[in-house]
């Protein structure tokens, strides 16, 4: 591909041309001759005039190709002691089969459908059936309480509702069925049918307007991929913890799928026939990008993955998911990792596999802590690799590009802008800020292809959330800034700078600084209401299991350790050990939550927690006086 520099050098002074060059990569019903079309501004829309069907891409262009034999997705669940491989021919087979069974039910282009699946491959089996046919998908995460469904089922209006009879959390066995029914009577639009997967662990009544999934499939004719047009929704896919009218990111057909292959290449360095791992759910916006929609068009393996990184049943899962599957590419969040140092510090369970095929190791959700970079990096002895991106831009913003060229890491930061991708660091007035000085992260429009064009049914909110803080800028939400190496820190989210007696001070500093105690496997630090400073940090940690420290030890260590590596511009006095952060399922530490609890609200537990107990056993913790003298 050249070198870096020449890379993103052609996407800047020459966009057009580079993404119509990337658009070679897919296959096309009506092959576009035109890149962007801005005539709608601030509206972008890639490939206007491109025809083609994501499905397609996903399947039968590999099986035609002679690679139908190949394994396209595999399905490991320690929660069922469950394997199973799918070839590209077995896969495409059982999608145009479902695909069918949806045409039959009176599903076509256009219609929406709710998927409220566990972590089973009839939930990719049922993403990729809707592209088929052309109807939009949004996926739910399987086990959200019933108003989160509601909410999404009136905003997306869907024809059907595909649901399992239930999931697996660790050793907890969830019905769903009853989630769904709630759901289903909270909302004021009633889905015409429900098609349910019968699952072993738990058997549930499709009901009066419900059908069996098996029932559906043996009764259908299989549907053949339906052309769409590269500006069509491909699906819906509402950010996490919305409470309100929900966010509904809207992805399209052609710009997601070019800017997707082109990454699978050029980022992840993973291509036709090596194995992918993504370990997190369908449900976030990575599991829709690089479990199905990126690896399986690229011809690639993808891993699905049903289990926890601990606790199903232990801290080595990944590694074991890794080796048996000679996993090239693995990709997770950082909060995998602070768990799985927990329970096991010294990575004595790598031992027990076979590693050697793994290259590449992404992060990705949460700020990559410098210490887990650096036990990830020693541990595995291969590219440890942070990356920074959102649900609104499906794919990478800044990366270490090692499909194009490797830069030197520099830990704390995810490297530089990929191609295609301009980034300024602003202050409240909208000027650029010198490198090293922190400010808000914005893009400069347009955003490439496989970026948010607006949001379901909800243009002027579009623009007043992501459009409206600076003139020809969108808004990333994170606060950070460059160095004049050109890499880019991102240090939070804009909301987790706090503001302590005229000093706005970053939290995520902070916790660099507490992460870098040998006996902390993970910590949080929050702002928290003060009448004297405005805010003053309080900080939470959480010890590697076998320390012998006592919490009144670490925690007066780690106020002295703050003090040294950052000094008293950084007035961290109060730190408490607690045996467990609240975290979303993706694995995001809750510090919204955990911020409004500290300052006395009476904060709902999220829908997308993890472990409400964990909230539970911290609300009091939260709410005490700050203990320093």
């Amino acid at each position: 591909m050249g070198t870096y520099e020449d890379v993103f050098r052609a996407s800047t002074e020459d966009p057009e041309s580079f993404w119509l060059k990337a658009a070679e990569g897919i296959d096309w019903d009506a092959t576009p001759h035109r890149a962007l079309d801005s005539s709608g501004a601030p509206f972008y829309r890639w490939f206007p005039d491109g025809r083609l069907n994501v499905c397609f891409n996903a399947l039968d262009r590999h099986v035609e190709a002679g690679r139908g034999e190949q394994p396209a997705l595999v399905y490991d669940s320690p929660v069922t002691g469950t394997r199973r491989t799918y070839t590209y021919t077995q896969l495409r087979d059982e999608v145009a089969a479902f695909a069918g069974a949806l045409a039959g039910l009176g599903v076509g282009h256009g219609d929406r459908v709710v998927i409220y699946m566990p972590m089973v491959p009839e939930a990719a089996v049922a993403m990729l059936a809707c592209a088929r046919i052309g109807a939009v998908h949004s996926v739910v995460f399987g086990g959200f309480a019933p108003r989160e469904p509601a909410l999404r089922i009136d905003d997306a209006a869907p024809k059907a509702v595909v649901s399992a009879s239930c999931g697996i959390e660790g050793k907890r066995v969830i019905a769903y069925k009853p989630l769904l029914d709630q759901a289903i009577e909270l909302a004021a639009h009633k889905p015409d049918t429900c098609v349910l997967l019968q699952r072993p662990q738990e058997r549930a009544e499709s009901g009066p307007d419900g059908l069996d999934w098996a029932d559906a499939v043996a009764a259908a004719t299989p549907a053949d991929c339906l052309p769409v047009a590269a500006t069509d929704p491909l699906y819906i896919l509402y950010t996490s913890g919305t409470t309100g009218k929900p966010k509904g990111v809207v992805r399209d057909c052609g710009g997601y799928t070019v800017a997707l292959q082109w990454s699978m290449g050029a980022v992840y360095d993973a291509g036709p026939g090596e194995t992918m791992f993504t370990g997190t759910d369908a449900g976030w916006i990575v599991g829709h990008s690089y479990i199905v929609y990126g690896p399986l068009p690229a011809g690639a393996t993808t891993v699905l993955y049903e289990g926890k990184p601990v606790g199903t049943p232990d801290a080595g899962q990944f590694w074991r998911v890794a080796a048996d599957h000679r996993v090239k590419t693995m990709f997770t969040a950082p909060t995998a990792f602070p768990a799985t140092r927990k329970e096991d510090p010294k990575g004595t369970l790598t031992a027990d596999h076979d590693l050697s095929g793994l290259r590449h190791l992404f992060l990705a959700g949460e700020r990559l802590a410098p210490e887990t970079h650096h036990w990830a990096s020693t541990l595995l002895g291969i590219p440890v690799i942070d990356h920074w991106w959102q649900t609104e831009t499906g794919r990478p913003i800044v990366a270490n590009p090692v499909g194009i060229e490797a830069a030197p890491p520099k830990p704390g930061s995810p490297t530089r802008p990929l191609p295609g991708w301009h980034i300024r660091v602003l202050d409240t007035s909208g000027e650029p800020v010198p490198a090293g000085v922190d400010g808000a992260i914005m893009v400069k429009l347009p955003l490439p292809p496989g970026t948010l064009p607006t949001l379901w049914n909800d243009d002027d909110r579009y623009v007043a959330t992501h459009l409206s803080a600076h003139d020809g800028y969108h808004l990333t939400g994170d606060n950070g800034h460059t160095d004049d190496d050109g890499y880019v820190f991102v240090m939070g989210r804009t909301d987790d700078v706090i503001n302590v007696a005229g000093h706005r001070l970053s939290t995520d500093t902070m916790e660099e600084a507490l992460a870098a105690h040998p006996d902390v496997a993970e910590c949080a630090v929050i702002g928290v209401a003060d009448a004297l400073k405005a805010q003053i940090p309080r900080g939470f940690v959480v010890l590697k299991t076998g320390s012998n420290r006592e919490p009144g030890q670490a925690e007066a260590e780690l106020v002295q350790l703050v003090r040294t590596r950052i000094g008293p511009v950084a007035p961290l006095n109060d730190v408490t050990v607690v045996a467990a952060l609240p975290k979303t399922r993706s694995g995001k530490i809750l510090r919204k939550t955990m911020r409004g609890i500290a300052d006395g609200h009476d904060e709902p537990t999220p829908s997308t927690v993890d472990d409400p107990a964990v909230i539970e056993t911290l609300r009091p913790v939260l709410r005490h006086a700050d203990r320093t003298p």
